[in-house]
């Protein structure tokens, strides 16, 4: 396999890492743009700036391939519309003049029902990519294992564990950090993966919230009570801040974050089928090794922290 040189952006958090070693695992220079006062990934050849036409114009040079894992931190508007769209543009724009060859882009599942701005942010993005003169790889993830690991404290701590309605109504087949930034680093190399819409999940089966429960309660060894919170909640909550954003600019803010709460309480990670109009859990395409439970095990143990930062919703 030929060593490429990488451009690696969004490569300070959780996935950005495990990206950043899978690609020098394939024996690829990588090059890290970051924050001026950002933590270094550990390996790559670090440039810190901004995401700004001069910066860009430095970084591309003598860049075969772009990976772009930026995402915007809460998924507000203003901050989705900043990061998941109008930084990928630039970033596209400088790779397009630099004649990078590929351009591999971190998306998500869940813009195939676009019912929130952060949704409609990266699939502008998405369309202007598949617009563009280059190969491109877009590759949208099911949910992540950090985002399935906030109630494993709580639960070890004899807290019940919440669920919505009846524990069943989503399901997920969730990838770790380390198999997805191995299948990122894939498109990169595999002529299938070039060019194509790619969604992946984790090994399967497909998991409901009561399956994770389960989970923790034969690593715990101790039942694990269940809470179920009713969906007409969320919708009250939502309605509720909704109508206290139109005061305040902070209460606005909270209602988006309400929105997206709701939305993934409601709707499973995985593949759509639009004939049907049901998630298809057996289409879902499935990568890698590492399971869910094993990763809370880890957590039980104290090997792995709660990385969630701004994504913690309990």
């Amino acid at each position: 396999m030929a060593s490429l040189s990488i451009l690696l952006l969004g490569g300070t958090g959780t996935i950005g890492r495990a990206t950043a070693q899978a690609l020098r695992a394939q024996g690829h220079q990588v090059t890290a743009l970051i924050r001026p006062a950002a933590e270094e990934p550990p390996g790559c050849t670090i440039l810190r700036g901004q995401m700004d036409p001069a910066t860009l114009t430095a970084a591309m040079r003598g860049i075969d391939a772009v990976v772009s894992c930026l995402a915007s931190r809460t998924g507000e508007p203003a901050d989705a519309w900043a990061v998941d769209h109008a930084a990928n543009s630039a970033a596209l724009r400088g790779a397009v003049a630099a004649r990078v060859r590929h351009f591999t882009l971190l998306s998500a599942i869940c813009v195939q029902k676009p019912l929130l701005e952060f949704q409609r942010a990266k699939l502008a993005f998405e369309a202007e990519l598949q617009a563009a003169p280059l190969d491109w790889s877009i590759v949208r993830p099911t949910a992540f294992f950090k985002s399935l690991s906030g109630q494993v404290p709580r639960v070890a701590k004899g807290r019940p564990f919440l669920v919505f309605a009846d524990g069943k109504l989503t399901a997920c087949k969730p990838i770790s950090d380390a198999d997805l930034g191995r299948f990122l680093a894939l498109t990169l190399t595999d002529p299938d993966k070039r060019n194509r819409i790619l969604p992946i999940g984790g090994p399967g089966p497909a998991l409901t919230p009561l399956d994770q429960a389960a989970m923790l309660e034969r690593l715990t060894g101790q039942p694990v009570r269940i809470k179920r919170v009713p969906v007409a909640l969320m919708h009250g909550i939502v309605g509720l801040l909704t109508a206290l954003g139109t005061l305040s600019p902070r209460l606005k803010a909270k209602a988006q974050l309400a929105r997206i709460g709701r939305y993934y309480a409601t709707q499973s990670m995985l593949l759509w089928n639009s004939s049907t109009q049901r998630y298809d859990a057996e289409a879902t395409p499935e990568f890698g090794t590492d399971r869910l439970e094993d990763h809370y095990a880890a957590m039980l143990r104290g090997e792995v922290a709660d990385d969630r930062g701004a994504h913690a919703i309990f």
